[in-house]
């Protein structure tokens, strides 16, 4: 059996009423809280309930446009991770509506597999965007597993991001890429991203004053086609989509974006399989 490795979790989070106490709860219970690392954003913030279980660090809110803000969050992460490789053989970093899950069939805990010898600098995820069926599905429940109340998400380039450290690096913008270094995929390792799990609360953002002053109009009306998807798409068969898009995503690289999967063509719509209902 593998020895585990000291890991820590690291995140970010502004303006959130949502996600934060259940990150706070997911990789606490796979990692344990004394290794988490959360900064809040802005003085003015109301801190999470569960902060106190962590290491939550309250700084001052600098107003950036959203290009700029993702690039300084990213380059404070960095720095602040690199440090705490004094005391931790990997870093994970992620947004806060991201949530690192492995594969149920492995049968190993998530801390036992990471804790593994690989042969890169980091670890990609396949990232699966999970949305809300207009139609189909209720509000979600925060007292529920995610999972278990949402059947579909379209897999993602653009969730499929670097976020497993396992040495010193420097992260891109929103986590997207490692600077100067290529990327591995790894075959068991999905990230959900729950950003549009429930569609009023996703509709909300879209009316915070202070984020469209900042320039995420064009980034809600993008990210918001997702529910016209799940709504209208035929999902594949989502084990055999999964290998399929792995491939795809690490051979259909621009020179330009190199250290980045290739977007994926066409639908990339799935129905999450029932073994991940119960994980987060």
């Amino acid at each position: 059996m593998t020895k585990e490795k000291s890991i820590a979790v690291v995140s970010m989070v502004r303006n959130d009423s949502f996600f934060a106490d259940k990150w706070i709860t997911y990789y606490g219970s796979q990692f344990g809280y004394d290794n988490l690392y959360l900064f809040v954003d802005g003085m003015d913030q109301k801190l999470p309930s569960l902060s106190k279980k962590i290491n939550c660090f309250q700084v001052p809110h600098i107003e950036y446009k959203r290009a700029k803000g993702d690039r300084k969050r990213a380059q404070h992460i960095s720095k602040f991770a690199q440090e705490l490789f004094q005391n931790y053989q990997l870093v994970l970093a992620m947004d806060i509506d991201e949530f690192l899950v492995l594969d149920p069939n492995q049968k190993w805990s998530l801390k036992a597999y990471l804790s593994q010898e690989f042969n890169s600098s980091s670890l990609s995820a396949l990232g699966l965007d999970v949305g809300q069926h207009p139609s189909l599905e209720q509000p979600i429940d925060l007292k529920k597993p995610f999972l278990s109340q949402r059947a579909y998400a379209q897999v993602s380039d653009r969730y499929t991001k670097p976020i497993v450290a396992l040495r010193p690096l420097n992260w891109g913008s929103g986590f997207h890429r490692v600077k100067g270094k290529n990327y591995t995929i790894d075959s068991n390792l999905f990230l959900f991203h729950f950003g549009l799990v429930d569609y009023e609360y996703a509709k909300k953002n879209t009316q915070n004053n202070q984020l469209l002053s900042s320039g995420w109009k064009g980034h809600f009306d993008r990210r918001f086609q997702l529910y016209s998807n799940i709504e209208t798409q035929q999902p594949h068969e989502a084990d055999a989509f999964f290998k399929k898009a792995r491939v795809l995503l690490s051979r259909r690289r621009k020179w330009f974006a190199w250290n980045k999967p290739a977007p994926l063509k066409g639908t990339a719509l799935v129905r999450i399989p029932e073994r991940f209902k119960t994980l987060v």
